[in-house]
This record gives C-alpha cells, structure tokens and sequence, in this order.
C-alpha cells in the first residue's frame, strides 16, 4: 500500500514494529499514538486494565485497530463530536 491520507509507513522508526503482526503485514504509523485511547472501554479495540504505583493505566499492546491500513475509516467515524466531548470531558 502507499502512503496516502489514510496509509503512512515508517519502517525506519526505531519502535517499528510497535506490534507483533506478520511480516508482510502493512502497518499503518499514521496513528502510532491512538486517538481513540480516550475513550476507554468504548475504544473497540483489544486492551487490559493495569495497575502501576496505584494508578490505573490501559495498555493497548494487543491492539492493531489503528496500524491496520483498513481501518482507517473505522478511527475516523469514531471521532464523532460525541466521542470527543466524552474525551475531554465536555
């Protein structure tokens, strides 16, 4: 896949990959931080809750929701005005 609007690959980043997926997989960096990690349980991706020094945190390591060049629409519809007021607690 090429690099788009929707698709960018950094393949000479030092985190890359920042998941385990195959390969031949294309991972998509245009969200290499998630914009969808502010909504919490509501983000649709693959998480577990941890505790470190008595703060809750979620870690998203088994998430691919937002590298997958697919979803791209997927991360965008979900950033509706509703789910961002919900973010920043507006």
């Amino acid at each position: 896949m090429e690099n788009s609007h929707k698709f960018f690959s950094n393949k000479s980043c030092i985190h890359f990959p920042c998941h385990d997926m195959p390969e031949d997989a294309n991972l998509n960096c245009l969200f290499c931080y998630c914009p969808l990690y502010p909504l919490g349980t509501e983000c649709g991706g693959v998480f577990k809750w941890v505790e470190f020094e008595n703060i809750k945190m979620k870690l998203c390591m088994d998430c691919t929701i937002p590298h997958l060049p697919n979803n791209y629409d997927y991360v965008i519809n979900k950033l509706t005005d509703e789910n961002i007021s919900k973010m920043f607690g507006a």
